[in-house]
């Protein structure tokens, strides 16, 4: 069983930057596959970005790449998500979402799933 959670969300200015934290615990860690999402009031969940289990893949949702960076550190069983220029349609709750890569996708259909950390980006 992988338990995550997430930190580092909190308030920024258009133009700033926060770092998330996904850390987790369980043995299988360092062979999952983590991702990002996120979920503003009254819409949808998202997807932001992916890792792979060695760091060797990653992907983004178009509305961040070039701008937030998806990393992992195995040995302290944490992913990363540094987000750069922030901008106000980046506020939401984000959450981490980990499985076997064959198991994940961007429709969030990963096993585990953190309680989330608020993102507040103003104007």
């Amino acid at each position: 069983q992988v338990q995550l959670v997430e930190s580092g969300g909190g308030l920024a200015q258009a133009g700033g930057s926060l770092r998330l934290s996904c850390a987790a615990s369980g043995r299988t860690f360092s062979s999952y596959a983590v991702g990002w999402f996120r979920q503003a009031p009254g819409k949808e969940r998202e997807f932001v970005a992916v890792i792979s289990w060695s760091g060797g893949t990653t992907l983004y949702a178009d509305s961040v790449k070039g701008r937030f960076t998806i990393s992992r550190v195995n040995a302290k069983n944490t992913v990363y998500l540094q987000m750069n220029s922030l901008k106000p349609e980046d506020t939401a709750v984000y959450y981490c979402n980990a499985d076997h890569w064959s198991d994940w996708d961007t429709r969030g259909t990963g096993k585990h799933w953190g309680q989330g950390t608020q993102v507040t980006v103003s104007s």
